[in-house]
């Protein structure tokens, strides 16, 4: 089977911000089958729109597909894997900068806080989300204006996920000039390899 990796961008997002060419480059070098969509209407990202849009970009999931998302896009795969049949399952998920809650700073304008009101207070199914991946890679920044620090224990605490605290990395958006990131597709890239030593 072609290993598979979807990269998701977050809010106000694109395909070609920050981290994500060099990430798809690495990963196409080494024989993964990348789709780095652009998401719809990313100044105004809904759930359901989200979620439905990432389903047609995957179609049928496997243990060979594995999703790495940052910011909101991170919360778009939980959300996706929540809504996944029984028998479906994928490798692994990578949350970049992955978030349930935002510090006072996210909130730019009342409209900030009218975009983020559904993705905050709509409940997640993490019981359900475990059983959908293998394997869980949280990255965040110590310095990141808009996620708080702790949201990591929650990952860990919820998803069993491994967690990688980065420094001085900021959002690790565009307009943080993180243009790499090893972490990240070291993540990739050892679920990967877990996944192939099943077989």
């Amino acid at each position: 089977m072609k290993r598979r990796v979807f990269i998701i961008h977050g809010w106000d997002g694109y395909p070609e911000e920050g981290i994500f060419p060099w990430l798809k480059e690495k990963l196409e070098s080494k024989g993964f089958e990348v789709s780095n969509p652009a998401m719809p209407e990313p100044l105004n990202p809904q759930i359901d729109t989200w979620v439905r849009f990432l389903k047609q970009q995957i179609g049928v999931p496997d243990e060979d597909t594995i999703l790495l998302g940052h910011s909101i896009g991170a919360q778009t795969i939980l959300r996706y894997l929540e809504s996944l049949n029984e028998n479906e399952k994928i490798g692994g998920g990578v949350f970049l900068a992955g978030w349930t809650r935002l510090t006072h700073e996210a909130y730019e304008t009342e409209e900030d806080a009218r975009i983020a009101k559904p993705w905050l207070e709509t409940p997640i199914n993490w019981e359900r989300i475990k059983t959908k991946a293998n394997k869980f890679v949280t990255i965040f920044s110590d310095n990141d204006p808009l996620v708080p620090l702790t949201d990591s224990e929650i990952f860990k605490e919820k998803l069993n996920a491994s967690i990688i605290i980065e420094h001085d990395k900021g959002h690790f958006s565009g307009s943080d000039n993180i243009t790499e990131l090893p972490s990240a597709l070291n993540a990739i890239l050892e679920m990967s390899s877990r996944l192939s030593a099943k077989f």
